[in-house]
């Protein structure tokens, strides 16, 4: 199954239902895009592989002169966003269907590109990268957050690959997507696609940040299996991923340790 393909399915259907607990999730890597995204109160803001639209109404509130375009291939996830941004001043954010490798921005329409992990399912980077700096005016600034490869014995690592243990072979998470996922975890190579869509001053830094699953280990357990496709899960399976959790649990909710690069670039002037 393509990317496209399960982010119009029961994965978007997912993201879409639950969009306050992904933001939740991903909440703590914001203040690192924005930082780095450096918006200005009258900049034309494009969110690539918007989702629910977090991302674009945070962006709003520093644009709050300007505006900010979403755009995402999912349709439950646009829809969700539009319903999420209704009460936002007309035209101050709007939201699109659409792949950014090939949708028709207006050439040099934007001030500033970002993404919460959107950029990473195209299916040629170089020709993505590229046509989003057309996009983008001269001098215009890319800023985006990617997946970063968790270490190895981290407590990331150690959860994730014993939850997908107790799923076996019906993954809760697409095949497609997992891969699509780590397509930018080489610095080395993201640089070099920057690069070669034409892209200077490209910077990629990581940073670290403790990612909330839930309320507790049996509320994490729910969240996680919730993704998952086929057989309806067993107690006893529900009961062994809590299980995982509960070492992680805090009194803030179930934390883990998680990692992601911060990726910056302009446009040539």
């Amino acid at each position: 199954m393509k990317a496209a393909e399960a982010w119009n399915g029961s994965l978007g259907r997912h993201w879409a239902a639950h969009a306050d607990r992904y933001d939740a999730m991903l909440a703590p890597f914001d203040a690192a895009l924005f930082d780095a995204a450096a918006i200005g109160v009258l900049d034309r803001v494009l969110d690539i592989g918007c989702g629910t639209g977090g991302t674009s109404r945070a962006a709003a509130r520093f644009a709050a002169r300007g505006r900010v375009t979403g755009v995402d291939v999912s349709e439950p996830l646009v829809a969700r966003a539009r319903a999420l941004s209704a009460h936002l001043r007309d035209g101050a954010v709007t939201f699109e269907v659409g792949d950014a490798q090939t949708y028709p921005f207006e050439p040099g329409g934007f001030d500033v590109a970002i993404s919460r992990g959107g950029v990473m399912f195209f299916a040629d980077p170089v020709a993505a990268f590229t046509h989003i700096g057309e996009a983008l005016r001269p001098g215009g600034r890319l800023a985006f957050v990617c997946p970063r490869p968790a270490p190895p014995g981290g407590g990331e690592r150690e959860a994730l690959t014993r939850l997908a243990s107790l799923v076996g072979g019906d993954q809760a998470v697409d095949t497609s997507v997992a891969a699509a996922m780590a397509s930018l975890s080489d610095p080395e190579r993201t640089g070099a696609v920057l690069e070669a869509a034409g892209f200077e001053s490209v910077s990629v830094r990581p940073v670290s940040a403790a990612t909330r699953w839930g309320a507790d280990a049996a509320d994490a357990a729910d969240f996680f299996l919730s993704r998952k496709q086929g057989p309806r899960v067993t107690g006893g399976i529900r009961a062994a991923a809590a299980d995982v959790f509960r070492p992680y649990e805090t009194p803030e909710g179930v934390l883990l340790e998680a990692g992601t690069w911060v990726v910056t670039a302009r446009r040539p002037h």
